[in-house]
């Protein structure tokens, strides 16, 4: 051998070792991340994926999801994905993925093939499903030079190699699956099923799942709402794939492959579909820390206790802030995946915003619109003042974004006025759905100040579950939450709190009072008497009548009895928070009272006596499905459940012939029954609650503003504003043959001996089995 040819040989293999030790020496560099960032082998083991969590009706269907940003996933497990979606994207993105140990060698050659003699459209993609999993879990850098890119792209091959290693083929699928990001808030296969077809992932068909594999390759061209053509195009491609490795026949790509995509675009937002009130108010409630009382000032110390207790007593109040996840810590709402079942019915949550959307559209804010063309300042009430209600619209435009955002606590007033009297182009909320229109935006703080809104709380008083939950007519536009946030002055509805104290101490619905002004001597010395009806004034009458008239000489007569302290003690023993006055108005209905507690305390009624606090949430489970907290409510007697039934005997008066007689006579409901009508001081607020032994239930129907309201109390009142709400949603409910209710009497307990027969010349003859008991 000569030297030369030896010298050449010793040259090659040198440089071949040096290239091989390089490669490996480049290779370790970067596996220990020497090169770049490298994760380690417990994030390559617990790659932080987040997760939506998923709010479900009681019934099954889905609420609403809670995410971050744009991570609207699901969880979705390897045996709820359809075989044609895998098929569909190892035919398209791997064909070898089941044999490769994360790198496609044979892909790449093709790959460099088609570049070295610039065929590209031969070459394919070199990128393996490991490979691009890689790249989603740990995303590129922006801006990175050439040799940054290249690091970059051989570290992507070192981290699918140890995903190969650390996980199964399915495994790795399930998790490519989940993390892809189809836009449109539309992240993991589970999202993007709903989203695009609006249907389960495991019902997606051949063509649906090629579109939706199709988009892998590149999401914002093939966008099937930007780029419908293109994404069709895309998606035939991948059939065309499921053709050439026989995955589908001939025959079926020719039928498909004509197919247009079908799509059923749903938007996801959290403003729009079924309790969105409910949604955001159980956000809220889980989320929440411990209260610190620097952060609630003034007037919101009453809030402060109520927080206090609720941290204290409800395992549901900061649940995520008071319980923590396998990883240590507190439990995140937004990414941890959670499974929150709650007690709302999917029906009677359809039913109860149905009938409050019937009632405001069609009837109550048609009438309010007619009466308010003749108002001196309208909408406002024709009691107020020209600076009275100067002061209303002044105060409201200080509360808005726009006052903020110009700084408009830096401007004199006269300024900002001016301002708000330009006519700007904005959207405009109608009854008849969303509007572009022109108007200043004073016009429009008076255009929205005019609307009605409606709280109602349904509740099964067994067990404390709440079934329906409207809090306010349209989320996007109107977002305060009135059945456990607003508090408005409850009316008449406060009187069965005084006679169950009237019950209790041994009076009868048949004792007979007299019907006359009542006078109290108030702390300052002065006098007041509440103003009764004109109605037998001076005749004896029965507590019966009394209620079921709402009369309130019988009320004041009651509470003469007693005193207030005793009536506010009664309040707080059922279940009522917030601060009830223990003064002689209480018993006209001058507390201000959520409609969550006031639903809470009228299930003492139909519960024999016994108190459930109301829940919303049954249990709450991890994305596995493991049950991680189970919520039951917690209960106490309140009162014995003879006197409940004495109650439940009188609130059936009101039904049968008192203020609230028309949900019987004109609406039908004719099952065994008891309610409430209210009515605030100018017509301002309407209420009517509900008992039956399987479902209690009330209704606040209002202006958000109280000097926004009727003329007049044939319009303004609670039998005509609250009741027709909760007539309505029992229509809906009555006939609906899937919710478990028998809708029976209630049940006297047993050895009762009560005359409840209160025949007289001018009373109502009952049937006899309500005579003795």
């Amino acid at each position: 051998m000569s030297l030369k040819r030896k010298f050449f040989i010793i040259a090659f293999w040198s440089l071949f070792l040096v290239g091989i030790v390089t490669v490996f020496g480049f290779f370790f560099l970067i596996s220990e991340g020497k090169l770049g960032y490298m994760p380690t082998f417990e994030e390559l083991e617990n790659p932080n994926n987040k997760f939506a969590s998923e709010v479900y009706f009681e019934d099954g269907p889905i609420i609403s999801r809670y995410y971050q940003g744009s991570e609207n996933r699901r969880y979705t497990e390897y045996r709820e994905i359809p075989l044609t979606v895998i098929q569909a994207l190892v035919a398209t993105e791997d064909v070898r993925f089941f044999t490769h140990s994360g790198i496609d060698l044979k892909g790449l050659f093709r790959v460099l093939k088609g570049l070295v003699s610039m065929d590209v459209s031969s070459s394919g993609g070199g990128s393996t499903i490991s490979q691009q999993l890689a790249k989603m879990l740990f995303p590129r850098e922006q801006n990175q030079s050439g040799l940054q890119f290249a690091i970059r792209k051989f570290r992507e091959w070192v981290i699918a190699v140890r995903l190969e290693r650390s996980y199964t083929k399915e495994e790795i699928l399930t998790m490519y699956l989940n993390k892809f990001d189809f836009l449109n808030l539309a992240v993991g296969i589970n999202s993007a099923a709903e989203i695009y077809f609006q249907q389960p992932v495991e019902t997606l068909t051949i063509p649906q799942a090629a579109m939706l594999v199709g988009m892998a390759k590149n999401p914002s061209l093939f966008n099937p709402l930007k780029r419908p053509e293109e994404t069709q195009i895309r998606r035939n491609v991948v059939l065309h794939q499921m053709l050439k490795y026989d995955v589908i026949s001939r025959a079926t790509y020719d039928s498909l492959k004509v197919k247009p995509l079908g799509l059923k675009f749903k938007k996801e937002d959290h403003k729009e579909g079924l309790a969105t009130y409910f949604r955001e108010y159980l956000r809220i409630y889980m989320t929440a820390t411990r209260p610190n009382k620097a952060n609630y000032r003034g007037w919101n110390y009453e809030t402060y206790i109520q927080d206090s207790i609720a941290w204290l007593t409800d395992p549901l109040y900061g649940w995520c802030n008071k319980n923590k996840s396998a990883s240590g810590d507190n439990y995140d709402i937004y990414a941890d995946g959670l499974k929150i079942y709650t007690t709302l019915n999917s029906h009677m949550q359809r039913y109860a915003e149905e009938a409050s959307v019937e009632h405001l559209s069609q009837v109550l804010q048609p009438l309010f619109n007619s009466e308010a063309k003749a108002k001196r300042n309208p909408p406002f009430s024709n009691d107020l003042t020209n600076e009275e209600v100067d002061d209303i619209i002044e105060r409201a435009i200080k509360r808005t974004e726009r006052y903020k955002n110009m700084n408009g606590s830096q401007m004199p007033y006269k300024q900002v006025l001016a301002e708000f009297k330009k006519r700007v182009p904005m959207k405009l909320f109608t009854l008849s759905g969303i509007r572009d229109t022109v108007m200043s935006p004073l016009d429009s703080l008076k255009y929205y100040k005019s609307f009605f809104h409606a709280g109602l709380m349904a509740m099964d008083p067994r067990n404390g579950h709440v079934k329906a939950y409207v809090g306010g007519q349209d989320y996007r536009y109107f977002m305060y939450d009135m059945v456990s946030v607003g508090k408005r002055q409850v009316g008449s509805t406060i009187k069965p709190i005084l006679y169950t104290l009237a019950m209790q101490e041994g009076l009868s619905p048949c004792e007979k009072v007299p019907n006359i002004p009542q006078t109290f001597v108030l702390g300052n010395g002065e006098r007041w008497t509440p103003k009764g009806g004109t109605s037998r004034v001076g005749e004896m009458v029965t507590l019966r009548w009394g209620l079921a008239n709402s009369e309130n000489n019988i009320s004041a007569w009651v509470l003469k009895q007693f005193t207030p302290q005793a009536v506010a003690q009664m309040a707080r023993k059922m279940g009522i928070s917030s601060h009830v006055d223990p003064v002689p108005s209480i018993c006209l209905g001058t507390a201000e009272i959520t409609v969550k507690e006031m639903v809470a305390a009228y299930s003492v009624f139909a519960n024999k006596g016994v108190h459930n606090t109301p829940i919303l949430v049954s249990r709450i489970e991890d994305r596995y499905g493991n049950v991680l907290a189970e919520f039951k409510s917690s209960y106490r007697e309140v009162i014995t459940a003879q006197t409940a039934y004495l109650m439940t005997n009188l609130l059936e008066a009101v039904v049968k012939e008192g203020t609230g007689g028309r949900l019987r006579w004109r609406f039908g409901v004719n099952i065994p029954s008891g309610g409430k009508t209210g009515t605030t001081q100018s017509h301002s607020d309407g209420w009517f609650m509900s008992v039956t032994p399987e479902l209690v239930g009330g209704v606040w129907v209002g202006a958000e503003d109280r000097a926004v309201h009727f003329q007049t109390i044939e319009n303004g009142q609670g039998a005509s504003m609250a009741l027709p709400v909760w007539a309505k949603f029992m229509q809906r409910v009555l006939k609906d043959p899937s919710l478990p209710f028998s809708y029976g009497p209630f049940e006297k307990p047993p050895g009762m001996k009560v005359k409840l027969d209160c025949q007289s010349a001018s009373e109502k003859d009952y049937s006899d089995d309500e005579k003795f008991y």
